[in-house]
C-alpha cells in the first residue's frame, strides 16, 4: 500500500461542529490506527426500550449523565450543548439517553445502570466527582467506558476518562513557557485545599524540571469575601520580590488584582517580576484589568469557543459558561468514532489513541490512567483582553 494511502487510513475527520469552524480530527501521522475505514456500517440489533428523554435518532446509544435536578443549572446548559452538537452533525448515528444524576454518587450509579441497561455503549458525564464515582462503579462492572466532565483527578482511572480542563495542564504549560523565557526564580501564592495541592505539586515539578528555584510558597485561605489572609500572605512576599523574576498566582476572580494592589501599596517594585496565572484567569474581570497587563497564563484556544458560544446564544438566548464546550466536544467525539472506528469505536485503544483529537477547545488526548493532556496556548493580558504569545500546538509531536 502506498504511503499516501496509509496516511489516509490513519486520518479521520468529523463533520464541522459549527459553521466556519475546523473539524474534529481523530488520529494523525504517528502510526496509530482507528481500525475500520470510514463508512463501515454496524448491523442494527434490537434495542431495549428507553425510559426518559432522548436526543437524536441514531442507532448507537450513548448515555448522557447530567445533574438535571438541584440548583447548579449546569445540567441544562450541558444538555443544550449536547443537542447543539447533534444539530450541527445531522447525520450522526447517535442516540443520547439523558439521565439525571442529581449530582450524587447514588444518582450517578443509578443513572449509569439505567443507561447501560437501555443499551448505552458509552457514558458521557457525569459532571460532579461524586456522581462520576457512582457511575464508574456501574460502568466498570459492564466494561462500558466513561468520559466525564469533572476536574477532580481522583476519580480518573482506567476506563473513566476526564475531558475537563485539568489544573495540572495549565500549570505545566504556563510554567514551562516561563522556563523557556529564562524565568528561573519563582514565588507562588496558592490557595489551601484540594485544588491548591494539585497546583502546588505540578508547580514544584515543572520548576524543578527547568532547573529553576522556588524562593517561597505562601498558602492562603479565602473565607467568602474575607481576603485578610490573602493580603497577609501577599505582604509576606515583600522581602523575596527583589530576588525573583516570576510570581505564580493560579487562582482567578479577584485574587490576582488583590495581590498586585497589595504589593504596590507597600511600595514593592514589580518591574522585574512576571505575573503568571492559570486557566482560571480566562475572564473579563482579569483580562481587562490594567493592573494585570503583561501577565501570562495558559488556556485553551478561544476562537472555537467563541463560535460555539455564538451558536448557543442564537439558539438558547443566553451565553454558555466556558466549560459548556466539554459536552459539545464529547458528543462530537462519540459521533466521529461511531462513523470512523466501526465495532472498535469505544475500545481503550481507540479512546487513548496517542495522536489524540482536535475539538473546539483544541488538541487533547486521553491517557490510560483516565487523565487527559491538552494543547494549550499561552496568553498575555493586555488590560483590554489578551494576545496569544505562544500558540497552542496542533499535534503532540511538537510538544504541549
Amino acid at each position: 500500500m502506498r504511503g499516501s494511502d496509509v496516511q489516509h487510513r490513519r486520518r479521520v475527520f468529523l463533520k464541522s461542529a459549527f459553521a466556519g469552524a475546523s473539524t474534529l480530527l481523530l488520529a494523525g501521522c504517528m502510526g496509530s490506527s482507528l481500525g475500520s475505514l470510514p463508512g463501515e456500517q454496524i448491523q442494527p440489533t434490537v434495542q431495549p426500550t428507553v425510559a426518559g428523554e432522548v436526543i437524536g435518532t441514531g442507532g448507537v446509544r450513548v448515555g448522557l449523565l447530567l445533574p438535571l435536578t438541584g440548583n447548579s443549572g449546569i445540567g441544562t446548559v450541558f444538555k443544550n450543548s449536547a443537542a447543539l452538537a447533534l444539530q450541527n452533525f445531522p447525520n450522526a448515528d447517535v442516540q443520547l439517553l439523558v439521565k439525571d444524576t442529581g449530582g450524587t454518587s447514588e444518582g450517578g450509579r443509578a443513572a449509569a445502570q439505567a443507561a447501560i441497561s437501555e443499551g448505552a455503549e458509552l457514558i458521557l458525564g457525569p459532571v460532579f466527582s461524586a456522581a462520576v464515582s457512582g457511575a464508574a462503579t456501574a460502568a466498570r462492572a459492564t466494561g462500558v467506558p466513561v468520559i466525564a466532565f469533572s476536574t477532580d483527578t481522583s476519580v480518573a482511572t482506567r476506563g473513566v476518562y476526564l475531558l475537563s480542563f485539568l489544573p495540572e495542564t495549565d500549570v505545566k504549560r504556563t510554567i514551562g513557557y516561563a522556563n523557556s523565557q529564562k524565568k528561573s526564580s519563582y514565588a507562588a501564592l496558592i490557595p489551601e485545599g484540594a485544588y491548591g495541592a494539585v497546583v502546588e505539586a505540578a508547580f514544584r515539578q515543572v520548576v524543578g524540571r527547568g532547573a529553576g528555584r522556588i524562593a517561597t510558597i505562601q498558602r492562603y485561605k479565602l473565607n467568602g469575601s474575607d481576603t485578610s489572609d490573602l493580603v497577609a500572605k501577599t505582604a509576606a512576599l515583600k522581602s523575596v520580590i527583589p530576588n525573583i523574576d516570576a510570581l505564580f498566582v493560579p487562582e482567578g476572580g479577584g485574587v490576582p488584582a488583590t495581590v498586585v494592589q497589595t504589593l504596590v501599596s507597600q511600595g514593592t517594585n514589580l518591574g522585574n517580576v512576571k505575573m503568571l496565572g492559570s486557566g482560571q484567569w480566562d475572564s473579563n474581570q482579569i483580562t481587562s484589568n490594567p493592573v494585570l497587563a503583561g501577565a501570562w497564563f495558559a488556556g485553551p484556544e478561544g476562537k472555537g469557543f467563541q463560535a460555539f458560544a455564538q451558536r448557543y446564544q442564537e439558539t438558547y438566548g443566553s451565553q454558555p459558561p466556558r466549560n459548556a464546550s466539554l459536552v459539545y466536544d464529547g458528543v462530537t467525539l462519540a459521533a466521529g468514532l461511531i462513523r470512523s472506528a466501526g465495532q472498535q469505536r469505544f475500545q481503550q485503544s481507540i479512546l487513548t489513541n496517542r495522536d489524540g483529537f482536535i475539538g473546539i477547545d483544541g488538541l487533547f488526548r486521553f491517557q490510560s490512567n483516565g487523565l487527559n493532556q491538552r494543547g494549550l496556548a499561552v496568553y498575555q493580558v493586555t488590560g483590554r483582553g489578551v494576545q496569544v504569545i505562544s500558540p497552542a500546538p496542533r499535534d503532540f509531536r511538537t510538544g504541549f
